[in-house]
């Protein structure tokens, strides 16, 4: 009888201590991050926003990397820690009054959780402050002005997979020099921080390598009449013009430089803000003999490229149209990998991500496998593996950047 009893209580305490534990409330997520902690329940989703240029002269740019960043979000099967991925597409029109537009709202919208862009600098200027103050990491895939990442004005959750300009600017300075053996160089710029500071590199280091800067000009963002700028230009006899600006301006430099007496054997240079198949399109013939710098596709990593331009065309049915589809692929990857070391994932689904702990993941970036080579984040947000090349358009009509040896060629380094 003593027998029963004890096995009765026993299974009693057991009862009873199941349902202490069953009533134990479960833990609680406290936030503690400075600039507050990215909510996710589950089913719900998590958001990217891909704030790129979709409108106007620079489209392609942007919609070249959204591209990239979709790809790469089918590569993650979709999802991230059990939840799908939404982007959220807003355009930022190239310009600074359209990134401060794009980063207000999204600093408003308490679910995104990073950001990739802007595709301009000079969306970037106003963007970056606004986001950063707001805690949410950007990244971009195409700024390259020194500006953004310089320790004195750099927003503290700005980074980018882009080169820095000191290297692109650096790069066409000394193939002007030392490979074409021009000795009188011109500059213009559009006002924009990108163009004005590449324009600078390119000039300081041209006068470095013993060169001589015989004009350096500028022209308006609208602008369509070039010729009293490149009048004055034919004027001081250059060798070579370097205008590091965007379409369609840049385009109608080109064109127009051929109607103005004394430009005849200048040479025309420009730099991966005209890297696009809407250079051909606008200047027509003149675009043939123009030489542009951008990121060398062929410094990528050559399995991992080749795969993704086969998924590009099975998925939009063409070649990448402008120059930093890979770097948006790998933007979005780098984000992906900081939000899984970041986020807190709860019993039930639910995921905490703490905006500052998801902005030094990201700095903590360090020999990532990206497509476009071995990349790390210095102390400044450039986080890039630059390679610079200097490719040549040979077609009017033929526009490849995945093939060295189409349209545009590359020339340098050889």
């Amino acid at each position: 009888m003593k027998k029963r009893w004890f096995v009765f209580m026993a299974l009693v305490l057991a009862a009873v201590a199941v349902g202490l534990v069953a009533c134990k409330p479960k833990p609680k997520f406290e936030c503690t991050d400075p600039k507050g902690c990215v909510e996710i329940k589950p089913g719900e989703p998590i958001r990217v926003a891909a704030a790129l240029v979709y409108s106007g002269g620079a489209a392609s740019y942007g919609i070249d990397s959204k591209r990239g960043i979709e790809i790469a979000i089918d590569d993650l099967g979709g999802e991230l820690l059990g939840h799908p991925i939404e982007l959220v597409a807003e355009d930022t029109q190239c310009n600074p009054e359209g990134g401060q537009a794009v980063a207000q709202k999204l600093a408003a919208d308490k679910t995104i959780v990073g950001v990739i862009g802007t595709t301009c600098s000079s969306a970037a200027k106003n963007a970056a402050p606004i986001l950063s103050e707001a805690g949410i990491v950007m990244i971009s895939p195409s700024n390259t002005a020194p500006y953004l990442t310089d320790p004195a004005t750099r927003a503290p959750f700005y980074f980018r997979t882009a080169h820095n300009d000191k290297v692109q600017g650096k790069v066409a300075a000394e193939f002007a020099y030392n490979e074409l053996g021009v000795r009188k160089a011109a500059t213009i710029h559009d006002g924009s921080v990108y163009a004005e500071q590449l324009a600078a590199v390119f000039a300081e280091v041209f006068q470095q390598l013993g060169g001589e800067v015989v004009s350096q000009e500028a022209i308006n963002v609208g602008d369509t009449d070039m010729r009293p700028v490149l009048t004055t230009i034919a004027a001081k006899g250059p060798d070579i013009i370097y205008f590091p600006i965007f379409n369609p301006e840049g385009p109608l430099i080109a064109a127009q430089s051929k109607e103005v007496e004394g430009l005849e054997d200048v040479k025309l240079m420009g730099a991966d803000g005209l890297f696009s198949k809407e250079f051909i399109e606008v200047a027509g013939e003149a675009a043939v003999g123009v030489y542009l710098s951008s990121p060398d596709f062929t410094a990528f990593n050559p399995e991992r490229y080749e795969e993704f331009i086969k998924k590009h065309e099975e998925k939009y049915g063409e070649k990448p149209i402008s120059a930093f589809h890979a770097h948006a692929y790998d933007a979005m990857m780098m984000l992906a990998e900081a939000i899984k070391k970041a986020a807190v994932v709860m019993e039930d689904g639910t995921i905490y991500i703490p905006r500052t702990a998801l902005r030094d993941a990201v700095a903590a970036t360090k020999d990532f496998q990206g497509v476009t080579g071995n990349l790390t984040c210095d102390a400044n947000g450039d986080c890039a593996d630059p390679h610079i090349a200097v490719y040549q358009i040979t077609s009017a009509t033929e526009w490849d950047t995945t093939d060295p040896n189409k349209s545009p060629v590359k020339v340098w380094p050889k």
